[in-house]
């Protein structure tokens, strides 16, 4: 019997719907939050006074000491970083990442993505000051571009959408494997090694089955410490124990039990029964689910909002925007997020269908594909992450800064136009009832 991907049948998982609610709905906050900053770095002279404000946690004779925007940058972020962790392993485990033909397209698609703009960038900048921060140009803003969906409306289909997540699934691993080993500028080993053991502790918790919460947080924050010391950004810790956590499809006995739970109420509705129907209700979900839907609100509407406001505050005065205008770094990442992202994509994704390695549903065209390429040129979150880790000189933060400013706005606007021109034309990506491309390849309109 043939096994069909929810994207296939036109039907998205309720776990789905809910993360592309939750992003597309923290695209106004994360927005809102750049423009305040933005507002408040060129309004007032206070903006990194306050975000250097030196917040310390102490234990006992040892204190932890960081300012206001590296407690937003290393700490809270790993929430967010946990999160995408959590959709990684359950997209790999129940969703669009399960199976090798399901995985081929968007991983395809997102390596190009990730190469080509890196590619651009470091040929607008080799040897210069700023070649190392490649990795800014590479990412592309979840919550963004689902934002930017909504407004394309009927003209991206809920499949499209459905790919664009998966693709951003993996344009995240790869750059979080870039923060990871590219931005880490010295190792404290015995930390590390700490850290390490801690993970392989919780992989055997994992693997015996023990769920108690209490435990896996303390681990995490223990993690965390270790990591911080070390080093390496902990924002590996955060994408290392959402992975960790346990991500299935309702199981027969679980839907049985709330069956029961849920008769015997009918039959007696007392308290008692009703809590215990619910509890039979929660235990029907994974604990990967129960905790993304408890998470990505928080790191929506909060964490990533605070991160853009204390990230995004740059002086747009006449002096910043004319060394903006005329750096390497600056073009650089434009051109990588506009014209790298459409290319890289769009290869990856005609390379995959072309050779019959992946596949996507019959029903999308490619007007919509090469639409939905341009739009993950969109990088901000990530892009503002990657920029604070490469660049100590502010004037080259700026330059970055408007970069990613500029280039996803363009982005945005490139895409957008490709889906009001093109959105339904290019012929589908396969016909009705075959599962990929034939082999003729398509071919832009001359």
């Amino acid at each position: 019997m043939a096994v069909t991907t929810l994207a296939e049948r036109g039907d998205l998982s309720r776990a789905a719907r809910q993360f592309l609610r939750t992003e597309s709905g923290s695209a106004v906050m994360l927005l809102s939050a750049a423009l305040i900053a933005l507002i408040w770095a060129n309004v007032s002279g206070s903006y990194e006074t306050f975000w250097h404000t030196e917040f310390s946690l102490r234990f006992g004779g040892g204190a932890l000491t960081e300012d206001l925007r590296h407690w937003v940058n290393d700490g809270l972020m790993v929430i967010f970083f946990f999160s995408i962790g959590l959709e990684i392993s359950r997209e790999m485990t129940i969703g669009e990442l399960r199976g090798g033909r399901a995985i081929a397209t968007p991983a395809l698609a997102a390596l190009g993505g990730l190469t080509v703009p890196a590619l651009l960038y470091v040929a607008f900048n080799a040897g210069g000051p700023g070649a190392s921060a490649w990795g800014i140009a590479i990412s592309t803003d979840t919550a963004v571009l689902l934002g930017v969906l909504a407004l394309v409306g009927p003209r991206c289909p809920d499949q499209l959408r459905i790919f664009l997540l998966a693709l951003a699934v993996v344009d995240d691993i790869g750059a979080i494997a870039a923060i990871a080993i590219f931005y880490t500028d010295h190792v404290e080993w015995t930390a590390l090694l700490i850290a390490i053991a801690l993970f392989v502790a919780t992989v055997a918790l994992r693997f015996v089955n023990f769920w108690r919460t209490p435990i896996y947080v303390l681990i995490g924050v223990l993690m965390w410490l270790s990591v911080l010391e070390s080093g390496i950004h902990p924002s590996v810790v955060g994408v290392l124990m959402g992975l960790l956590v346990n991500a299935y499809a309702p199981q027969r006995r679980d839907l049985a039990r709330l069956q029961v739970a849920g008769t015997s109420l009918l039959v007696d509705p007392t308290p008692e029964r009703a809590l215990a129907a619910q509890a039979a209700a929660v235990g029907t979900i994974s604990p990967n689910e129960r905790l993304q839907l408890r998470i990505q609100p928080w790191s929506g509407y909060v964490i990533v909002p605070l991160f853009a406001l204390a990230n995004a505050g740059i002086v747009l005065d006449g002096e910043s925007l004319r060394a903006a205008a005329t750096s390497p770094i600056t073009w650089g990442i434009v051109v990588a997020l506009v014209v790298g992202k459409l290319l890289g994509v769009s290869a990856g994704t005609w390379v995959a269908l072309r050779t019959g390695l992946g596949r996507v549903p019959d029903t999308l065209r490619w007007g919509q594909l090469v639409g939905g390429a341009a739009l993950s040129g969109i990088g901000f979150t990530v892009a503002l992450f990657v920029t604070d880790l490469a660049f100590d000189d502010q004037a080259l933060k700026s330059q970055a800064t408007i970069g990613i400013l500029a280039g996803s706005v363009l982005a945005a606007l490139l895409g957008w136009l490709i889906f009001r021109l093109l959105g339904e034309r290019g012929g589908q990506c396969a016909p009705s009832g075959l599962p990929v491309l034939p082999p003729r390849p398509w071919r832009p309109p001359a």
